[in-house]
């Protein structure tokens, strides 16, 4: 994945039926789960996916997350999900992710505190330069 430093990774993606709430639009809770997937595709791409968390035994572990809403997203809409990381300081980072509407406006927008996570020894690790540049905080 070559994505100019600073640059949002894209992941398109449509709401189903299954994503909907009673009231016609997104589910709170879903909206978790859909940035997830992005995030997942976001380290995948830049080489970190699950082969190598297994692998290595270390992988993404989520700290905090601040979520606001702003638009309805709706059944059959096509949206985007743009992610970038907006800093990594010791062992924390911070990745920001917007649903992005086809009209260009957001619908959600969360700010994910996180960090690489030792899956034996149970704490946070100091980022290796393959993750720094899975989630986009190195070129």
């Amino acid at each position: 994945m070559t994505r100019p430093p600073g640059a949002a990774h894209e992941y398109p993606f449509q709401i189903l039926e299954r994503h909907l709430d009673g009231f016609g639009h997104v589910n709170n809770a879903t909206y978790l789960e859909i940035f997830e997937e992005a995030r997942w595709d976001l380290i995948t791409r830049g080489g970190f996916g699950l082969e190598q968390v297994r692998e290595r035994m270390i992988g993404p572990v989520v700290l905090a997350v601040d979520m606001r809403f702003h638009r309805e997203a709706v059944n059959r809409e096509r949206v985007v999900i743009k992610t970038r990381c907006l800093e990594y300081r010791g062992k924390v980072g911070r990745l920001e992710q917007v649903m992005e509407r086809a009209d260009g406006l957001p619908s959600c927008t969360a700010v994910f505190t996180f960090g690489l996570f030792d899956l034996r020894a149970r704490r946070l690790l100091r980022p290796t330069p393959e993750w720094l540049k899975a989630v986009g905080a190195a070129p």
